[in-house]
């Protein structure tokens, strides 16, 4: 006999409760979908001063950071400038020091310097020519030579340990002359900061041009304002615009066995009847006037014999000439005033007449003192 179901009003109420709330949840989570399906993606809001995620986007962070580096590789200019490794391309060549270490066989390990003919010798594999590849090179031939011979699967690390086979001469006004070794590629400007930079001694400073001396000569070289090619071998190039201008064309790379020579100032000389005799570097100058040799003599002392000025000049071959100068006339304005080149003297002499009236009075003076003193009771 089956019995009927029976409910109670408060259970009925539950279970009714129960359905209710499951349809309300169903329907709220499916607008919710629909939702975000059709509104559209926001841009990911970012710090406009450095490009960086705000606040809102951390949970995104670690996935957005991953495209955004390999984007950013991809995303490099083909013109970008590659800065190189320093010794990256340097060519290995005799005299200089190689470390050659293979991994896991300690023995053949081995210190070597590049002999005269551009071989070196290791174990196993005897002479190997090193002289003209780059390390990385050698690397590829000495992995080869031993996986012919001896090794399954070797792996050989070459140092270059000491550069003496790019040298470059760095002669003349600098502050550390010298023999210097190219270990990658340098430019003028470089191999000068090398060097300590121009030299700074007051007695000898340097002067206004250097000279870069060449083997190969300077056939390929665009010639710039400010230098000019006194010889197919040899370039003289103007310090001040080297150093102080925009002209890239000026600082020049340079070659090994190239030669730098940095000349030092030029001087002129002023004796006689002045106030501070001497010589005076010409730094940034190539000439002087007469006025302006007077004005570093800190003028005229004495008794200057104005009108019989001279300006004697002394030749590369050891002669001398004379220019006569009439000083009075030059500070007048009624004479020109003429330049003088490095290594003359202006010579001033004193006046015969003056200095004998001079001297006259000066005996004349004495003598009356003397008198007076002698006649005081």
């Amino acid at each position: 006999m089956r019995q009927a179901l029976r409910f109670s009003p408060s259970g009925f109420h539950r279970i009714l409760v129960v359905i209710l709330g499951v349809f309300l949840v169903g329907m709220t989570s499916n607008r919710r979908a629909q939702s975000q399906e059709s509104e559209p993606a926001r841009p990911r809001p970012t710090d406009s001063s450095n490009g960086r995620l705000g606040p809102d986007d951390l949970r995104v962070a670690p996935a957005v950071q991953r495209i955004e580096g390999t984007s950013a590789a991809a995303a490099l200019p083909d013109s970008a400038p590659q800065q190189e490794p320093l010794g990256g391309n340097y060519i290995i060549g005799p005299e200089d020091v190689l470390d050659i270490d293979v991994f896991n066989v300690p023995e053949l390990a081995k210190s070597v310097r590049v002999a005269n003919d551009g071989t070196i010798v290791l174990s196993l594999i005897g002479r190997v020519k090193a002289a003209g590849l780059t390390s990385e090179q050698l690397r590829e031939e000495l992995e080869t030579r031993y996986r012919e011979t001896y090794l399954q699967n070797p792996q050989i690390s070459v140092f270059i340990k000491e550069f003496h086979a790019q040298p470059v001469s760095i002669i003349g006004a600098v502050e550390r002359p010298g023999l210097y070794q190219l270990t990658g590629p340098r430019s003028l400007i470089e191999m000068l900061a090398m060097a300590g930079g121009l030299a700074k001694k007051q007695s000898a400073p340097a002067g206004r041009t250097l000279f870069v001396t060449r083997k190969g000569g300077f056939e390929d070289a665009p010639l710039a304002e400010g230098m000019n090619l006194v010889a197919p071998d040899k370039l003289e190039i103007n310090i001040q615009r080297l150093l102080y201008s925009r002209e890239g064309a000026l600082n020049i790379p340079i070659r090994p066995a190239d030669t730098i020579s940095v000349t030092k100032a030029d001087i002129v000389y002023v004796v006689g009847s002045v106030r501070k005799p001497g010589g005076f570097v010409l730094e940034d100058r190539e000439k002087v006037t007469v006025l302006q040799a007077l004005a570093m003599a800190e003028g005229l002392f004495g008794s200057p014999s104005k009108n019989s000025a001279r300006i004697i000049h002394r030749a590369e071959d050891g002669g001398r000439s004379e220019t006569p100068v009439d000083i009075g006339k030059v500070m007048k304005g009624r004479a020109p005033d003429i330049e003088l080149a490095p290594n003359d003297i202006l010579f001033i002499p004193e006046s015969g007449g003056k200095m004998a009236a001079k001297r006259g009075a000066e005996a004349a003076i004495a003598t009356i003192t003397g008198v007076i003193i002698w006649r005081r009771p």
